[in-house]
């Protein structure tokens, strides 16, 4: 890779690069097991969700349907800041150094 592509590679990432290839935005679902009992997983991958050292399986109904609303609420509200902030670098005037 030249150094052009390379830096271009590097702004591209910096302003969020490919939509949802950020693991902060892992979606998750919930399914029954064989054994009925439930497991919180990453939609896209489908691996059983890792959360505070142990994976999310094992569960009953209530607590993964409990535990896949709040990582997904959590997410949207880190998609939400991310945002926020994004369009307040964007907007904000830009004051050069010495001068307020």
């Amino acid at each position: 890779m030249n150094a052009t592509n390379a830096a271009a590679l590097r702004v591209w990432e910096n302003e969020g690069g490919a939509p949802g290839r950020d693991f902060r935005d892992h979606q998750y679902g919930r399914r029954v097991e064989a054994d009925r009992s439930w497991t919180v997983y990453h939609v896209f991958t489908g691996n059983p969700a890792h959360v505070d050292g142990a994976f999310m399986i094992g569960l009953n109904r209530s607590d993964a349907t409990k535990s896949m609303l709040s990582l997904n609420l959590r997410n949207s509200e880190r998609r939400k800041e991310r945002t926020a902030a994004r369009s307040f670098a964007t907007c904000a005037p830009e004051t050069p150094a010495g001068q307020s």
